[in-house]
């Protein structure tokens, strides 16, 4: 019985790391100016809080609600 208990537990962390690990910003990603949907201008803040990005915060957030919606 332990080791069936052990061996979850071990497939629970390691399922666990994977998931932060996805989540995890990569600081030294270059972010686009313009906003790849709508075409203005991404603002510095937003530059600088989400490295990588693509999208200005509004299209990110449609995008957001239409990947929920599919759910």
């Amino acid at each position: 019985m332990a080791d069936i208990i052990d061996t979850a537990a071990e497939i629970e962390e390691l399922q666990r790391n994977a998931a932060l690990s996805a989540h995890r910003l990569n600081h030294n990603a270059v972010s686009a100016t313009h906003c790849s949907d709508c075409g203005e201008e991404i603002p510095e803040l937003r530059r600088a809080a989400a490295p990588g990005c693509q999208t200005c915060a509004e299209c990110q957030r449609i995008i957001e609600l239409k990947g929920k919606q599919k759910r």
